[in-house]
């Protein structure tokens, strides 16, 4: 098979494009096919998405509900036992958190906050924004340290 054998698969052929405004012989032509007059009919004419002709549209209808609060901070989350991967006496930076991919740059746009899911099995030095007190006790109790940035 050569380039110019390929053919669509039949029932499946490509429609030829409406080529509008190019004479009345083309069945396009003079209007092309806006109808006669009104906004529709202009160019640049038309309305907005969600336009309901002056009834009060359905999104400003509808009731709202919830709040967004604009000073919330978002914390990317490790739990203790996803920090067991790393060989004893590593230094863990968010760097190295992002670099292995237990968190996502996108989920921790305040920085990381360690957790105290699970038991954590070795003496690591963690840096991170911040840390639950049961995270903090549980790194100081095997001799790490757990340090806030």
């Amino acid at each position: 098979m050569k380039l110019h054998d390929l053919r669509p698969a039949p029932g499946g052929e490509v429609k030829k494009k409406k080529r509008i405004g190019r004479g009345h012989g083309s069945g396009w032509g003079k209007t092309s096919a806006r109808g006669q007059k009104g906004q529709k009919a202009r160019s640049g004419g038309g309305v907005r998405p969600g336009f309901e002709g002056g009834q009060m549209p359905l999104f400003q209808r509808l009731p709202k509900r919830g709040f967004t609060n604009n000073f919330s901070k978002v914390y990317g989350e490790v739990n203790l036992t996803q920090l067991n991967r790393f060989e004893e006496g590593t230094e863990i930076t968010p760097e190295l958190l992002f670099e292995t991919g237990l968190v996502k740059k996108s989920k921790a746009k305040d920085g990381i906050k360690v957790l105290g899911t699970g038991e954590l099995d070795k003496k690591l030095i963690v840096k991170a924004q911040k840390f639950s007190k049961s995270a903090e006790e549980k790194i100081n109790s095997l001799g790490g340290r757990a340090e806030v940035i």
